[in-house]
């Protein structure tokens, strides 16, 4: 499908503050926010860095870290000075290299998850070399909110010891059962009986990765290497729990980003009431903003239907902003989200290559960019078969539109 002269480059790393990466629209900057959650001033100054040296957007990725897009070489040394200021980035360039762990937004102080990350924060320089693109879930919860987004290794409830699942618009009891750590690609997991051990057991398995040639499979589900006898997998997770709907909760509001982005101007008009506290982000779209006012307008631009196709929809950048995309992707995306609008549940991802950065999972629908045109490709990834190829997006939306019952749509 792809010749070794046109295939795009696997860069085997992620781009971060101090290692930018260069896009088609500029460097690209990656902020993790610390444990998950922005207070109000470090937001409103990350919208402020985004609007002073880049272009002005701000994109929420699948790890939950937020990125600016656009920034300058010329620009970077500023920026960076800016986001060290106002505690978005540390000042130490090696911090960026450890392990980023992802937490289940919905962690309070002192509960499990919480105390995991923070005993495994102060460990991480002690961590061995890892890949670069490994990661850790803490999902401590009553019940596991991120078994679906990407991570090595992660800490759980098991089902054993698990609570039934969150009450929408509540903040969630803490169980007493055990915790698992569970290595990824794996359907079982290891129990432990406290945060403390917990952390012991996954900085052992971390070193353990290492040790058995881990660093060659790059990931902990490409590692075939059998888990080592002193962690024996016998335990399930907890039932997952579904995602914070969109809308009002007793913490404040959940809203959507349009396929994972928003200008800075509309996330700085949603954390302006003085009655916001901070904005948790997520893997999944939706930023949670605590304290926002019950009855007070959302600001237009951001999503508030679980319906809406912008909030599931797989959308790389795309060509210009990315320069190993060879077609534009969000316009065709917005056609194609308001011919869906309310229709059903059919996963779409757009692609500007067969890289496929924005999911690496298989969908219904998939439309990636090759020499310039599109591939349509349904039930796979985007480096899949493609049942059409070289269409342009008139001939892919009469494509669809021909086929609409076949495809379901």
């Amino acid at each position: 499908m792809t010749n070794q002269a046109n295939a795009p480059r696997i860069k085997g790393w992620c781009p971060g503050a101090w290692r930018p990466m260069a896009s088609g629209d500029g460097l690209l900057v990656r902020v993790r926010a610390p444990l998950g959650r922005l207070t109000r001033h470090q937001m409103l100054a990350l919208c402020e860095a985004a609007e002073t040296f880049g272009s002005g957007l701000i994109e929420l990725t699948n790890r939950a870290n937020l990125q600016l897009r656009g920034v300058s070489d010329a620009s970077w040394p500023g920026l960076m000075a800016f986001l060290v200021e106002h505690g978005l980035v540390a000042a130490d360039p090696q911090s960026e290299r450890r392990l980023p762990l992802l937490l289940a937004p919905d962690w309070q102080p002192g509960d499990a998850t919480h105390e995991v990350a923070r005993r495994l924060e102060a460990l991480l320089d002690a961590l061995p070399a890892l890949p670069a693109k490994m990661g850790v879930a803490i999902d401590a919860g009553a019940a596991p909110l991120l078994g679906e987004v990407s991570a090595d290794f992660r800490i759980e409830r098991s089902r054993e010891g698990g609570l039934p699942a969150r009450a929408s618009g509540a903040l969630p009891a803490q169980s007493s059962g055990a915790l698992l750590v569970r290595a990824d690609g794996r359907e079982m997991g290891t129990p432990v009986d406290s945060p403390a051990a917990a952390v012991e057991l996954l900085i052992r398995l971390l070193h353990w990765f290492v040790d058995s040639g881990g660093r060659d499979a790059g990931r902990m589900r490409r590692h075939s290497a059998p888990l080592p006898p002193w962690a024996p997998a016998t335990q399930r997770p907890a039932a997952a729990s579904p995602v914070p709907a969109l809308g009002q909760h007793a913490w404040g509001r959940a809203l959507g980003l349009p396929f994972g982005r928003a200008p800075a101007a509309t996330l700085r008009a949603l954390i302006m009431a003085d009655s916001v506290g901070s904005v948790r982000v997520t893997p999944w779209r939706r930023l949670l903003v605590e304290g926002f006012p019950a009855g007070e307008p959302s600001p237009p631009g951001l999503l508030e239907s679980e319906r809406d196709p912008r909030l599931a929809m797989q959308a790389c950048p795309g060509a210009p902003y990315c320069e190993q995309a060879s077609v534009a992707t969000l316009g065709l995306a917005q056609e194609l989200a308001e011919r869906l609008d309310g229709q059903g549940s059919r996963s779409v991802h757009l692609s500007g290559c067969i890289k496929g950065c924005a999911c690496q999972a298989p969908t219904d629908l998939c439309l990636t960019g090759r020499a310039g045109r599109f591939d349509l490709i349904v039930g796979d990834r985007a480096d899949g078969e493609p049942v059409a190829t070289g269409l342009d997006e008139s001939d892919v939306i009469e494509h669809l539109e021909k086929n609409r019952d076949a495809l379901r749509l």
